[in-house]
């Protein structure tokens, strides 16, 4: 029996490493795809490549219409991370005091936007067409992600740690301040990177809502490609891919440091 095993259990991790490796390639490859084609010195979308140039970067960089959906994106991005991450953070606070039942339910209705269509919520908020609309419909996006993070973090804390600080003294605020959240920054952080990758790659809240003056970057990559299908979107796709991997990064360092915090189960 232990001699069967022996071949069997090896050639099942071996089909295991193969069928995730297909998977892998099967959804990396195709982003991977992009960067050489930015930097092809050609006019078209094509391979193989014409030679390699950093044209279309500078086509990029040189459009006033690519620079201004750019600050666009990161203005609208950095004002729903601002105004989500501290509503999501209560939020998660005022979940984690209530009984259980309550808590599934509220947590229940607070994470619709995850799940319901995008078009819904811009039909909804069709006529904030201004700044202030694109960021407040994207945080309504946003606060979920806010939320399920910060939640996350919540569920592991010693909640004796705050107790402690009360009974020596401490106020409300200061055991908010010194322990609370140097215990939950972690989450905290992450929850606001996923609030800002969530604005700053959002589209159809854009199509519905965004006027001449507010286009985001994801938009003006859409109208690019509609009217004009130029080498120079695959520039601003390889720097979204570059954005997304730094910030994905961030998040996986975030997650193994608030492991680290997190206290270690007593040794019988």
């Amino acid at each position: 029996m232990s001699l069967r095993s022996g071949p069997q259990s090896a050639l099942g991790r071996a089909a295991l490493y193969a069928l995730c490796t297909a998977v892998f390639a099967f959804l990396i490859l195709p982003i991977l795809a992009i960067i050489p084609l930015s930097l092809n010195a050609g006019s078209f979308l094509s391979f193989p490549l014409s030679g390699f140039s950093t044209r279309w970067y500078q086509t990029l960089f040189a459009s006033p219409q690519w620079l201004a959906s750019f600050r666009n994106s990161l203005i609208i991005a950095c004002a729903t991370t601002m105004i989500a991450t501290p509503l999501g953070t209560l939020a998660a606070l005022g979940l984690s005091r209530m009984q259980p039942r309550a808590r599934v339910l509220i947590l229940t209705s607070l994470a619709v936007p995850l799940v319901m269509p995008v078009m819904i919520t811009a039909i909804g908020e069709y006529f904030a067409n201004s700044f202030a609309g694109l960021v407040l419909a994207h945080t309504t996006l946003a606060i979920p992600y806010v939320l399920v993070v910060v939640q996350a973090s919540l569920e592991g804390l010693d909640k004796s740690l705050l107790r402690a600080g009360a009974s020596l003294g401490g106020s409300p605020s200061r055991v908010f301040v010194r322990i609370l959240v140097p215990l939950i920054l972690p989450g905290l952080v992450a929850g606001a990177v996923f609030a800002f990758m969530t604005s700053f790659d959002e589209t159809v809240i854009a199509l519905f809502l965004a006027g001449p003056d507010q286009r985001t970057l994801p938009l003006q990559m859409f109208d690019s490609v509609r009217e004009q299908l130029s080498p120079a979107i695959l520039a601003a796709a390889t720097l979204l891919v570059l954005l997304s991997t730094t910030l994905l990064g961030t998040v996986e360092i975030l997650r193994r440091w608030g492991r680290g915090l997190a206290p270690s189960e007593p040794s019988g």
